[in-house]
């Protein structure tokens, strides 16, 4: 059997270097040499997972398929690698250490003395290996090369066992299957106008202290120059272009004896898309409704699923960021510039999307952004707690339920439109929730959604929590779904009801629904196609799903009432 090839990406001097990015971008390019990849991010850190992490320490929350709450970087390697990872692909501090107690409270180890090393390294080195040959692309049999990235930087404390590891790891390996890449940072000073390298070689000297050294030097930078430099480009997906050009793939292959077993690079496809992006010029201006708008990671995978639909619409996204708070009549009182700058962003948007986040705060602004898109019958995306606040507004503006509202923030509430989930817990918060990718069932054959999704029977998204989707079905385009159709965007496949979004807000929706027509016919023959025999939630229940009418589909598990 052939050998698994490691690639290791670590960074130096500062954090925030674009070190996933760089993982995603290498995996691409040997991608496209013909090489199958899978990646593996480290995340130092102790919690077992992200899914207890707040967006403004952490940014977002990834879902994977099988339920996995993970690192926003394992986001950037399905997009750019068109993959399906699992949550052992995220590699914590906390997820070995309780793996390695586990072991320690059985008796694995016999009575030893457990220490970091060699039990932790240990078990580190075998947790990669194991994961490293787990298929992520589809198809039968493990990949050629896994890409590693280390998070943080070259020097912090809770890394060391993970450095200590993967030396021994590049031992374990051999030589001519282990390629460390460093990313580090070459200043400009702006006095001189000139590159200084001396941040550079106090990173490599501390990383060689340590018992690794790298292969090959990406240096970010603001200048480009005549060496392998990551220098600042319009979007990034130049980055794996940067790499190809300046012949990364070559290095890499060099180190990994690959040199004349793999193709050169084809990224026709990547290359065009690109440059379509930089050539946008006429905007199409989307309010994000949100709690933590002031951290633009919090949302990560909802700014690509608007950009991928908006590359595919030939419209320059515009994003402007309204905190939720500030569109309510307290802030009104507290700080009327907060409230007037909001609203105005508000009502200036072709589109609203309502993105979801965890309890109360600034949710009564979110309620009035939908209240204002139903009214004016501006294109309204409502994901998560967008759904549930869109039902709730409705419920109390159209329906006359004045107190409507969710058990989460009134747990009294005479007309709860939202409730708990029987399996959840109410108080234990990590891994409680509906997690991961669920097939949900279409009801209403004449709607928006189904037509987006090309005339699907069903759909299978990624969820973290409930799971419904409403729609209005006389305004040009107001959905709410409690799935989080952003975490299955592609670059070249933009989530449908993303693309929704965007082709209504820049008046293309009816050309695009007539453009999926055509994909009915093909779905229809995988057995994928709308029928007349009843379809119940989700596939599992023994009755039909609770349906509002009064001019609301609902569908999927309905809303319960």
């Amino acid at each position: 059997m052939k050998k698994m090839k490691y690639v290791l990406v670590t960074g130096g001097v500062v954090s925030g270097l674009g070190k996933g990015v760089t993982a995603s971008s290498i995996g691409l390019l040997l991608k496209a040499c013909g090489l199958r990849v899978t990646s593996i991010k480290i995340d130092p850190y102790l919690n077992s997972d992200a899914g207890t992490m707040s967006p403004f320490e952490h940014g977002e929350v990834f879902v994977l398929d099988d339920g996995g709450e993970v690192d926003l970087d394992l986001g950037n390697y399905e997009r750019f690698l068109d993959v399906k990872l699992t949550r052992d692909n995220n590699i914590t501090t906390g997820k070995i250490y309780q793996f390695v107690l586990d072991k320690e409270r059985r008796g694995d180890y016999l009575g030893k003395t457990v220490q970091v090393v060699p039990h932790i390294t240990d078990a580190i080195q075998e947790w990669i290996e194991r994961v490293a040959m787990i298929p992520v692309d589809g198809q039968e049999g493990p990949a050629d090369v896994c890409v590693i990235e280390l998070g943080g930087t070259i020097g912090d404390i809770e890394s060391m066992p993970f450095i200590e590891a993967l030396g021994q790891f590049s031992c374990r390996v051999g030589v001519g299957n282990f390629c460390l890449i460093h990313v580090s940072l070459v200043p400009v000073l702006n006095v001189v106008g000139e590159q200084k390298t001396k941040p550079t070689q106090h990173s490599v000297r501390g990383l060689r202290g340590l018992g690794l050294t790298p292969n090959i030097l990406a240096c970010r930078s603001t200048m480009a120059e005549d060496i392998i430099t990551l220098y600042d480009v319009p979007n990034i997906w130049h980055i794996p272009l940067l790499l190809r050009d300046q012949k990364a793939h070559e290095a890499i292959f060099k180190v990994l004896n690959l040199s004349g077993t793999s193709k050169e690079p084809s990224l026709k496809e990547w290359t065009t898309r690109a440059e379509i992006c930089d050539m946008l010029h006429e905007p199409v201006r989307i309010a994000v409704v949100g709690k933590y708008t002031g951290h633009s990671d919090s949302y990560l995978s909802v700014l690509k699923a608007l950009l991928h639909a908006s590359v595919a619409c030939r419209k320059k996204l515009v994003v402007d960021w309204v905190p939720a708070s500030d569109l309510e009549d307290m802030t009104e009182i507290e700080n009327a510039d907060a409230y007037k700058a909001a609203w105005k962003l508000l009502k200036g948007a072709d589109g609203i999307l309502v993105p979801g986040g965890f309890g109360d705060r600034g949710v009564q602004g979110k309620i009035l952004a939908a209240k204002y898109a139903r009214e004016n019958r501006i294109p309204f995306l409502g994901i998560c707690l967008g759904m549930q606040i869109a039902v709730i507004e409705f419920a109390r503006s159209v329906l006359g339920l004045k107190d409507a509202n969710s058990t989460e923030f009134d747990p009294d509430t005479r007309n709860p439109c939202v409730i708990f989930m029987p399996e959840g817990s109410k108080t234990h918060m990590g891994g409680t929730m509906r997690l991961g990718s669920r097939r949900t069932y279409f009801q209403i054959m004449d709607c928006k959604s189904v037509k987006l999704y090309g005339n699907r029977r069903f759909i299978d998204e990624r969820h973290r929590h409930r799971y419904e989707i409403v729609e209005i079905p006389e305004h040009p385009y107001y959905i709410g779904v409690q799935f989080h159709p952003e975490f299955k965007c592609r670059p070249g496949n933009p989530s449908p009801l993303f693309l929704g979004l965007i082709a209504a807000a820049c008046q293309q929706l009816d050309a695009v629904l007539e453009g999926l027509e055509s994909r009915e016919k093909v779905n229809c023959e995988i057995g994928n196609c709308l029928s007349d025999k009843k379809v119940f939630q989700n596939g599992y229940a023994t009755k039909p799903a609770n349906i509002i009418t009064d001019a609301i589909y609902s569908y999927c598990n309905g809303v319960h009432s």
